[in-house]
């Protein structure tokens, strides 16, 4: 059955349209075209002519035009719609023309630098030209990598190579760096948060090197569509950017259809299972051989789908080799193994993470399956254009959870249709990451006072600082790097927390190997002892976790299970920097504070029925987090007027809605933010609600809600209102709230001033 025909069956399926809360056939777009420009080598010509291009699409005719004036172009549409050649046909028309100019290009991950350079290989052998063009990551043989630093004309790398294995030896690459015309950033849109707000002080330190050696590199910057793309691509490269948004590529039809899983307690308002309805979705897909991309949240729930659907399809896992996970963690051997039996059409369906949301090749897929909202309309966007990247009709199908974002979508698609997609934030000049990188650049070149570093700081002041601490020497006004240590080995460009923990099979006691690896800030959840770690739906269980040589020792097991552990966070004011009123009687907050977290236990769930098994115990160290925050202060007699009990439902709520809602208007993951309450907080002595950056310095996320705060208290009130349950549920005020909290929040929200614009 091709998907047609399966799109047809679908709606004439009574039950599945049961629970259909919306679809969608969003239209074919024809294509827009322009003709190459004149200053085009022949050579190029005749290579696009032998691949089927006789012109181009209208953004990528404008995206030569403004590199050929010397601009920085941000080019910004949907995935598969021939962004590369935005940047590949100018740096290769410049190659050819000048073969002495170099070219650096920048992708977030190592399989999407491995993918784009093969698309360039093909390019340069087509034209049958001499260009040399190479990939430099950690996976580069050592004899290569002398080869690449005298001779590559296009050095394909990621930020993290770029961090430690570029800028700190540029004495090595100065034919580079003298002669660097061109910086390409692909896929800008993933460089937000702690990553982004790194990537833009690497980008600083590369600007510094390439001054020092007399170049002024123009930069072609690549994204799916956000909301503030130039605002980003200026935030990064630290340069003005031409936006580039007007779409020329084709698409087929795309069936949008969404779905929510049916309510088994109307009560209680709870539905059944997302993963349970993923899963039959899938299966029926898989029947029809339409090949399928499924996307959860995390990555427990990904091996937790990968191990039923195997189990499903062929009893041994050995047996289901056309259904493979994929996510961070996995080897980098393994990863490349899976896209290339994806492209090869081996591999029928993939479960993946956000990992595979990027622009690789990974084939033709028909149809893509999300096990839950995931989180942005941005994401969803891109996540929806890894199915009918060849201009074919294509499946999205979005099961929502009982979450609040998730059932705010389901009940209001027109927030989603009609909605710009979020906005993405960096903060460089975060002091944290700041710091840091002022100590990478002072290690690659010496400072002089009257240097400018950063946007907002004192370059001066912080050069002060580092040389109060030894790790500076001033001498005649510059300043010299001193200290013994490599200072970019203590930074993940990724995350605030040092080096991942890998994680070693001991089950064949002869052969040891490494199976995969984690964050440091994940690894108390995931790998405690006695946890089960899946890999692939293969389960493993935790033997010992080496915490302080960053090791975790796990054995091969088959058992019916999965670990889910909890986590204590405890939050302490250490610097209230702001106060605003917000009504009369409530007051928000900003300032600095103190987080720590621990995981006390874990619960063992049943894998096909999610029934809790028993639990156990957890001890390991407690984790602390320096970071921002902002906070509310409500009145102090609310459990007088309400009764404590009905306060404490109804803060529960409120928290649990804005750790939900938030991240759909700040473009971040849900766990970048945290969110706690306390009925009456020994800090403020009165009820409070907190809400701090999951990051140490934090990214800027809290201030933005400290600044948005009524449109975030508007939309939970919405949320809460619009909801059907009696009582709350956990569609609306969580699972955990008690009869009377619905209505509490209610009037908790109008004391926060909500409702007041639409006269609610």
């Amino acid at each position: 059955m091709n998907l047609s025909q399966y799109v047809e069956s679908l709606k004439n399926d009574r039950e599945f349209m049961a629970g259909v809360a919306s679809w969608r056939d969003l239209p074919a777009r024809p294509a827009r075209y322009a003709q190459f420009p004149d200053w085009l080598d022949a050579r190029l010509l005749g290579a696009l002519r032998q691949r089927g291009v006789h012109r181009l699409y209208i953004h990528q005719r404008k995206a030569l035009d403004c590199v050929q004036q010397g601009g920085n172009p941000v080019v910004v549409t949907p995935t598969a719609s021939g962004k590369t050649l935005c940047y590949n046909l100018p740096v290769l028309n410049t190659v050819l023309q000048d073969p002495a100019a170099r070219a650096l290009y920048l992708f977030p991950t190592k399989a999407l630098s491995s993918d784009q350079v093969s698309e360039l290989y093909e390019m340069v052998e087509a034209m049958g030209a001499e260009i040399k063009a190479y990939t430099y990551d950690g996976d580069t043989p050592q004899p290569a990598r002398t080869a690449i630093r005298q001779a590559g004309q296009v050095v394909v790398t990621n930020p993290d190579m770029l961090h430690s294995g570029i800028l700190p030896h540029h004495t090595k690459w100065v034919r580079l760096f003298e002669n660097l015309r061109y910086i390409v950033i692909d896929e800008i849109h993933a460089y937000r948060g702690v990553f982004g707000s790194n990537l833009a002080n690497v980008i600083r330190r590369l600007k510094r090197i390439c001054a020092f050696y007399g170049s002024h590199p123009q930069f072609i910057c690549c994204s799916a569509t956000i909301a503030n793309p130039r605002e980003l691509a200026c935030a990064l490269t630290g340069e003005e950017v031409t936006l580039i948004d007007e779409n020329g590529a084709p698409a087929g039809v795309k069936h949008v259809v969404f779905y929510n899983p049916p309510v088994v307690n109307r009560q209680l308002g709870i539905r059944r299972s997302a993963q349970d309805e993923t899963l039959a979705i899938v299966d029926k897909l898989l029947k029809n051989d339409i090949q399928t991309i499924v996307f959860t949240r995390s990555r427990v729930v990904l091996e937790v789908l990968v191990r039923r659907l195997k189990d499903g399809r062929g009893g041994q896992l050995g047996e289901a080799e056309g259904i493979r996970g994929y996510r961070g963690g996995y080897l980098p051997t393994q990863r490349r193994a899976i896209e290339k039996a994806l492209r090869a059409g081996e591999v029928r369906c993939v479960v993946s993470t956000n990992a595979l949301e990027l622009g690789i090749d990974i084939g033709q897929l028909d149809a893509c399956v999300l096990c839950g909202y995931p989180g942005t309309i941005a994401g969803t966007w891109q996540q929806a254009g890894r199915a009918g990247r060849r201009n074919e009709a294509s499946l999205l199908i979005l099961v929502g959870t009982s979450g609040p974002l998730d059932q705010y979508i389901m009940t209001h698609p027109d927030f989603f249709f009609g909605q710009s997609p979020e906005r993405a934030y960096v903060n460089p000049d975060n002091l944290y990451i700041l710091l840091n990188h002022m100590k990478c650049a002072a290690y690659e070149l010496p400072f002089s006072r009257e240097e400018s570093f950063s946007g907002n700081q004192s370059t001066g002041e912080m050069l002060e600082y580092l040389a109060g601490e030894g790790i500076l020497r001033e001498v005649s006004g510059r300043y010299y790097w001193m200290a013994e240590e490599f200072p970019q080995a203590a930074i993940n460009l990724r995350s605030a927390a040092d080096q991942n923990f890998v994680i070693v099979d001991i089950t064949r006691p002869a052969r040891h190997r490494v199976i995969g690896e984690m964050d440091r800030f994940t690894v108390p959840m995931l790998l405690h002892q006695h946890a089960i770690y899946m890999n692939e739906g293969r389960q493993y269980q935790v033997e010992r976790l080496d915490f302080d040589n960053k090791k975790a020792y796990v054995r091969a097991v088959d058992v019916d299970y999965y670990t889910d552990a909890n986590l204590v966070t405890s939050l302490k004011v250490l610097y209230d920097s702001q106060q605003q009123p917000l009504t009369k009687d409530v007051i928000k907050h900003r300032g600095d504070v103190l987080v720590s977290s621990m995981v006390t236990m874990f619960k063992k769930m049943k894998l096909d029925t999610q029934e809790n098994l028993g639990w156990g115990q957890v001890r390991l160290p407690e984790l602390e987090m320096h970071t921002s925050a902002c906070w509310w202060t409500l009145p102090e007699g609310l459990e007088e007027c309400y009764g404590r009990e009905a306060v404490q439902s109804a803060m529960l709520g409120l928290a649990h809605l804005v750790r939900h809602i938030a991240p759909a208007y700040l473009m971040c993951a849900p766990t970048d933010i945290q969110v706690t309450y306390r009925v009456r907080d020994p800090f403020t002595k009165q009820p409070t609600i907190y809400l701090n950056d999951a990051v140490p310095g934090g990214l800027g996320l809290s201030d933005k809600v400290y600044e948005m705060d009524m449109l975030l208290f508007d939309e939970v009130l919405a949320r809460v209102r619009d909801c059907s349950c009696s009582a709350g549920c956990p569609g609306c005020v969580g699972a955990g709230a008690r009869d009377g909290g619905k209505e509490t929040l209610e009037k908790i929200l109008r004391e926060l001033g909500a409702g007041k614009q639409d006269g609610r």
